[in-house]
């Protein structure tokens, strides 16, 4: 019996010592994040990765939109549309120089892309702040056409991935820094290289017809959370 008693206080003055390691619940760094949905409107600044001729979509503004729905442990399911208002320069190929320049036009690109994107903090925040980071896929559009010029964006494969940081204070809004990189093709039109009468081509032969470039995105978000 004296062993059975000794052995209950030594318990006890355990349990007593255990809880008091680490951090009460109201004053850990740590939060639950409660909220299964984000519904977040970011802008910001898109900076053109480079291009030889700059007939390609160049910086401009960014804004557009991001829905985020929770699918296990740190993992969000993200689609996302990204607009830039940006501008291209033109060219008319069959003309010679200065005439083929036809100025710097205002164009639209726009973005589309699903990705995964993963709290580095899993489904909690640190002093309320949450690290993220995220891999995806897409198409990009543009509103790029010009008369007299060749050249169409078409509709690119695209690749994303990127980064931010959450800053969730509690409730039902939060905000976010991001950066994002846009991974997409270029493509030249043929007929930049066919030299017109008299003159010199467009573009010179031994610029690559086609190629990848970055294009990388700074944006500031306000997220809407709900759905526990």
């Amino acid at each position: 019996m004296k062993h059975f008693l000794g052995a209950l206080a030594l318990a006890c003055i355990g349990t007593s010592a255990g809880g008091q390691v680490g951090h009460l619940p109201k004053d850990s760094p740590y939060r639950d994040l409660e909220t299964r949905h984000e519904f977040t409107f970011f802008g910001g600044r898109y900076d053109a990765g480079k291009d030889p001729i700059g007939i390609g979509p160049r910086d401009g503004p960014l804004f557009g939109v991001r829905y985020q729905i929770h699918v296990g442990g740190p993992a969000f399911l993200m689609a996302r549309w990204s607009h830039v208002n940006s501008e291209r320069a033109a060219i008319d190929p069959t003309k010679l120089e200065p005439a083929r320049q036809l100025g710097t036009k205002k164009v639209s690109l726009n973005i589309y892309d699903v990705a995964l994107s993963l709290n580095l903090t899993g489904q909690k925040s640190f002093h309320h702040i949450v690290p993220v980071i995220n891999l995806g896929a897409g198409i990009g559009s543009c509103g790029c056409t010009v008369e007299n010029d060749p050249y169409s964006f078409g509709t690119p494969f695209a690749f994303t991935f990127g980064g931010g940081l959450k800053f969730v204070p509690g409730g039902r809004f939060q905000l976010m820094v991001d950066w994002s990189n846009y991974l997409y093709q270029l493509k030249y039109p043929t007929a930049y290289y066919v030299p017109p009468t008299g003159g010199t081509p467009a573009v010179p032969g031994n610029q690559a017809r086609s190629f990848w470039k970055n294009n990388r995105g700074l944006s500031v978000g306000a997220s809407l959370l709900f759905f526990r």
